[in-house]
């Protein structure tokens, strides 16, 4: 799983697209997927967003380049 490390600062997502919301940020694609960012605990989602569901993915694909500017890391497995 991913995350963002703790010692950044979340304003920094907006530099990459992301918006702010009450529990997260968010960034939309327009193929119906997005990744999300929790608040509380910084954990990195991808979600596919379908007319009658939400299903949250098990690998995050589109974090590339959060993933370059060293803003998260993997915890866990």
């Amino acid at each position: 799983m991913l995350k963002i490390k703790d010692n950044a600062d979340l304003k920094e997502l907006e530099k990459f697209g992301f918006e702010e919301y009450n529990n997260g940020y968010s960034r939309k694609y327009s193929s119906g997927y997005e990744t999300f960012i929790n608040k509380l605990n910084r954990e990195v989602f991808d979600l596919e967003i379908t007319d009658t569901q939400i299903i949250m993915q098990e690998k995050v694909t589109r974090a590339d380049d959060l993933i370059k500017t060293n803003l998260v890391e993997k915890v866990g497995e």
